[in-house]
């Protein structure tokens, strides 16, 4: 072999996977019977970082950012094209940036969800995507203020701050693999067009609802399957004021807030109820599994309106997942029709938006250090580590925290058990349902992922594993990056 090809050689094996994906051919044959194929050996190019952030959701975005910001080199991956997550398919409302004072005769309004999610709602605020933190003024019981967002905007405004903060962004990325040596992860393997990669890092944090950077890396976890799963159709063509008065003649008991849309102050940005008594559309309703509260913050638009399923195995199981697909789809179509048959201002309703793939509520449960229980929610307790506090309760009024007040999420329950720099956040924490009910909801999600990624910064700049972080660096960095505490 020459010098030249010798060169050649070399090139191709270090980009192994480029060859392979560009050409789709292997030389590798499966086994006779035909039961199983083994890959061939490849290199994979590989990339360096400090922190890496498994999913651009709800809780991901913020805590690439979080990270980014404490001058940790941070790679964001996620399958989709943009970030936003749950915040911008599941519900378009944000539960919850304060405590349940209204239902509390007495007690004092207070912001306990501030940092980066804030500030995500200030950019929104400048552009006309949000509607504030609009005060409920019925159904005050289950949350004090609504803040509803343009999910167009949000997935903007998120990929800049992303961007601004210096976060290496990779979307349409998807997750395939961890490189262990346990305890310790050191990296996860990527897939994109561009080809097969290698992430190495020093901290990770598993953002992607599903638990898939943690179940990769081994982690202890269980798939409960204790929710529907979801899709959210946007309307077109309809009129809010008018759904508001058409519940109002049907005695329906519900929800209402107020806050600026399209531009203008103290107009409707949140309506429903949570069941209607008018013939045909009750029923059809229910068959559905369709909510009828919706916001939005644009006239002529609802943001969402949500159609259930329940699957009969967890949403991890890709076949049936296609099904339940498929099986939403159909709802979503049947939900305009109801809407144009029944509801006063949307007889030419058309189907505007809708997302991607389904929603969950939980997919794997991965076991942290710290299980959150449903007493720590509902009795305002406190914690000695906690990286944020939290008063909204997704079952209220049946479950409330006490006296409008908040509880505290550990920093310890962000810890994945039996690896020594791994932190999971989201709707993966917390095996109680009702106390899930908590800690799944949007803004919750959010400030974990503040949190979290923190955490994983200071971790990966003192080279430690994120049991050997003393709280008073990470509470410290918290409180300098506008995180409220009660105390």
């Amino acid at each position: 072999m020459n010098r030249r090809e010798f060169s050649k050689s070399v090139l191709a094996a270090g980009m192994g996977i480029s060859t392979g994906a560009t050409t789709g051919v292997s030389t590798t044959a499966a086994n006779a019977s035909g039961e199983y194929y083994e890959e061939p050996t490849k290199r994979l190019p590989v990339r360096k970082f400090d922190v890496v952030v498994a999913g651009a959701g709800t809780g991901g975005v913020v805590a690439a950012i979080a990270a980014a910001r404490q001058g940790a080199k941070t790679a964001l991956i996620e399958v989709k094209g943009y970030p936003g997550g749950t915040v911008t398919e599941g519900g378009t409302a944000l539960h919850s940036f304060y405590n349940l004072w209204k239902a509390f005769p007495g007690v004092a309004k207070r912001q306990v969800v501030q940092g980066i999610p804030q500030e995500i709602v200030d950019h929104l605020l400048k552009i006309g995507g949000c509607s504030g933190h609009a005060e409920m003024t019925e159904g005050y019981t289950y949350d004090s203020v609504c803040t509803c967002i343009d999910t167009e905007l949000y997935k903007l405004t998120a990929f800049e701050m992303l961007v601004e903060a210096g976060v290496h962004v990779f979307v349409n990325t998807l997750l395939v693999g961890a490189i262990l040596d346990r305890p310790r992860l050191r990296g996860v393997i990527v897939e994109s067009r561009s080809g097969r990669e290698a992430f190495y890092a020093k901290s990770f944090v598993d953002c992607t609802a599903y638990g898939d950077l943690a179940a990769y890396a081994g982690a202890r976890y269980t798939e409960p399957n204790d929710y529907p799963v979801c899709n959210s159709v946007g309307i077109g063509n309809v009129d809010i004021d008018k759904y508001y008065a058409f519940l109002q003649a049907h005695n329906a008991k519900g929800q209402l807030a107020r806050g600026l849309r399209s531009g203008q102050p103290d107009q409707i940005v949140r309506a429903g109820a949570e069941a209607i008594s008018v013939p045909g559309l009750a029923e059809a309703a229910r068959a559905l599994g369709m909510g009828m509260i919706t916001t939005t913050v644009h006239d002529n638009y609802f943001m969402f309106i949500k159609c259930n399923f329940k699957m009969p195995v967890s949403p991890t199981n890709r076949d049936q997942f296609a099904k339940a697909e498929l099986e939403v789809r159909r709802r979503m179509a049947k939900a305009v029709e109801i809407f144009r048959k029944y509801v006063p201002g949307c007889e030419k309703a058309f189907m505007a938006r809708t997302s991607p793939k389904l929603c969950i509520r939980r997919g794997r449960l991965i076991q942290c250090d710290y299980d959150i229980t449903l007493p720590d929610v509902l009795e305002a307790r406190h914690f000695d580590d906690e990286v944020m506090v939290y008063g909204f309760h997704d079952s209220a009024p049946r479950y409330q925290v006490r006296n409008g007040g908040t509880y505290g999420i550990p920093y310890r329950a962000l810890r994945v058990a039996g690896i020594e720099n791994l932190l999971a956040c989201g709707m993966m924490i917390t095996s109680n349902h009702d106390a899930h009910m908590s800690t799944r909801n949007t803004v919750c999600c959010m400030g974990q992922g503040q949190g979290a990624g923190t955490a994983a910064a200071l971790c990966a700049a003192k080279n430690c594993g994120t049991r050997d972080l003393g709280y008073g660096a990470l509470r410290d960095a918290l409180n300098k990056a506008g995180v409220y505490f009660e105390s």
